[in-house]
C-alpha cells in the first residue's frame, strides 16, 4: 500500500484484518514512526486499535523503503493524495504518476499495480504506459479500484461495502488477483462489479458528483423554503421517501467539504471541459456550495441584527463532518472569514478539530467545551452536527451568554426546545414550525 494517507491507512489496515500481509510504504519518516508508536496521523473511530492488533498479529508492516514493500507482492495498491492543482482545478497526479514509476523500477517479478486514488479518467492508461516503459521485461497489469470510504465511517463502510469497482483491461489475471483480494467479502455477498478501467474511473467521480449535487439541491431548497414560508425538512422526507429519490444526503446545511467533494466535482467539471462535454449541472453545484459557505456567515451577522462588529460569535463544531478531524474545505472556513471581515471575535470548540483548524484560523480562540465557548458570546453557531452537540444544556448555555441568539445550520434543535431556553433561534430553510 503506497501512502499512508486516509485511504492508504484505512485500506492497508482493512486488508490486514482480512488475513492478507499488508506492507504500508510512506516517504514520511515521521508519520511511519508515529504510526508505528501507536499515534494515527488522522482522527477515524476505531483506527487506532485496527492497526495495532494487525501488526501486533504481524500482517501489517511500515516502511519507509518502498522497494522493501514492493518485493513479492501480488498487488501493489496506489493511494496518494491526488489534490487539485493550483491555476486550473485538474487533479494534480504527479504523485501518482511519481510512485509508478517508483514501482516498476522496484520491482522483482510481475504483479498487479492498482489505483486505488481517485483519479480522473484516462490516467490508468498513463500509469500502464510508465511502468511499461520502465519494465519492459515484466508482465505488470494496471487496474483501477477506486474507493468508496465516508470519513468517520471509513472501517465499516471497507468492510461492508455496498459495492467493490474494479476497472481492468481484460486481463484474466488481473481480474483472479483481484478477487483474491476481496474473496474474504463474499461472506457478506458483497458485489465485485468488474468493468472496463476508464469506466471504473469515471464511477468514482460521477458518484460524489452525484451526491454533491443531492446535497447542493436540497440547500438551494431550504433557500426557497424560507422565502416562501415552507420547512425544508419536511421536503426533505416527503421527497426522500420515494424510493427513487432516497433519503439521504438530503440534510440541508452550510455546503458540503472535505477531501473528496470538492476536488472530486471540480476535477470532473475540467474534464468535461476537456472533452468538450460539458458538464452543466456539475459547474452550478461547484458555484452554488462555493458561495453557500459565506452566505452562512451573512446569516449569522442578519440574526445578530445586521450589526457584527464588536460582538462575540461562539461556533460549536469546525470540521467538515462529524467523526474526523479533517478540516480541508470546511464551511467553518468561510464562515470564519466572513464574520471576522464583518468585525466579529471568534470562539470555537471541535471534540477533534481543533489542533488541525488552529494554524488556518489563528485569530479564533479555541474553548475546551461547548459551554466555555458559549460564555459572554452573543451569538451561538452550530456548524457541525457532532453527537456531542444533540443534546446539549440550552437553558445553561442562554444564561451564559450576553445575547441568546442560536444559529442552528444543521437544524437539531426543534424551534419550541429553543425558544423554551430563551433562545430566539435561526435555522436553515424555514422558521421551523413543525419541528
Amino acid at each position: 500500500m503506497i501512502g499512508t494517507g486516509y485511504v492508504g491507512l484505512v485500506s492497508g489496515a482493512c486488508f490486514a484484518d482480512f488475513g492478507h500481509d499488508v506492507v504500508c510504504v510512506d516517504k514520511d519518516a515521521g508519520k511511519i514512526a508515529a504510526i508505528e508508536s501507536g499515534r494515527m496521523p488522522i482522527f477515524e473511530p476505531g483506527l487506532d486499535h485496527l492497526v495495532g492488533s494487525n501488526a501486533a498479529a504481524g500482517r501489517l508492516s511500515f516502511t519507509t523503503d518502498l522497494a522493501k514493500g514492493v518485493k513479492g507482492a501480488d498487488a501493489i495498491f496506489i493511494a496518494v493524495g491526488t489534490p487539485s492543482r493550483r491555476g486550473d482545478g485538474h487533479a494534480d497526479l504527479s504523485y501518482v504518476y511519481a510512485a509508478a514509476k517508483e514501482i516498476a523500477e522496484s520491482l522483482d517479478g510481475p504483479t498487479v499495480i492498482v489505483t486505488k486514488s481517485t483519479v480522473p479518467v484516462g490516467t490508468g492508461d498513463e500509469v500502464e504506459r510508465i511502468v511499461r516503459e520502465a519494465r519492459p521485461d515484466l508482465d505488470i497489469q494496471v487496474v483501477s479500484n477506486p474507493e468508496f470510504l465516508r470519513e468517520g465511517a471509513a472501517i465499516g463502510d471497507f468492510k461492508r461495502p455496498d459495492r467493490v469497482v474494479v476497472g481492468t483491461t481484460g486481463s484474466q489475471r488481473a481480474i483472479d488477483v483481484m478477487a483474491q483480494v476481496y474473496r474474504p467479502l463474499n461472506l457478506n455477498q458483497a458485489p465485485v462489479m468488474f468493468t472496463g478501467r476508464r469506466t471504473a474511473e469515471l464511477i468514482k467521480y460521477a458518484a460524489n458528483a452525484f451526491l454533491a449535487t443531492k446535497i447542493t439541491f436540497i440547500n438551494e431548497m431550504a433557500d426557497l423554503c424560507e422565502a416562501v414560508g415552507a420547512e425544508v425538512q419536511d421536503v426533505s422526507r416527503g421527497i426522500g421517501l420515494d424510493n427513487r429519490i432516497g433519503s439521504k444526503f438530503l440534510h440541508a446545511g452550510p455546503g458540503y467539504g472535505g477531501s473528496c467533494f470538492p476536488k472530486d466535482t471540480l476535477a470532473l467539471v475540467k474534464t468535461g471541459q476537456d472533452y468538450d462535454t460539458p458538464i452543466r449541472i456539475v459547474e452550478t453545484v461547484v458555484q452554488v456550495n462555493d458561495l453557500r459557505k459565506r452566505a452562512m456567515g451573512r446569516k449569522i451577522v442578519k440574526a445578530l441584527g445586521g450589526e457584527a462588529r464588536g460582538k462575540t460569535v461562539a461556533l460549536l463544531g469546525l470540521t467538515f463532518k462529524p467523526n474526523t478531524d479533517d478540516m480541508r474545505d470546511a464551511p467553518s472556513l468561510a464562515i470564519v472569514q466572513a464574520l471576522e471581515d464583518a468585525g466579529a471575535k471568534i470562539v470555537a470548540y471541535d471534540p477533534e478539530g481543533m489542533e488541525v483548524a488552529a494554524p488556518l484560523m489563528p485569530s479564533v480562540t479555541m474553548a475546551k467545551d461547548a459551554y466555555e465557548a458559549a460564555t459572554e458570546a452573543d451569538a451561538l453557531v452550530l456548524v457541525t452536527e457532532w453527537d456531542a452537540f444533540r443534546a446539549l444544556d440550552l437553558k445553561r448555555l442562554a444564561a451564559s451568554m450576553n445575547g441568546p441568539v442560536l444559529v442552528d445550520l444543521r437544524n437539531i434543535y426543534p424551534r419550541r426546545e429553543a425558544e423554551a431556553a430563551g433562545f430566539a433561534l435561526t435555522r436553515v430553510g424555514g422558521k421551523g414550525v413543525s419541528a
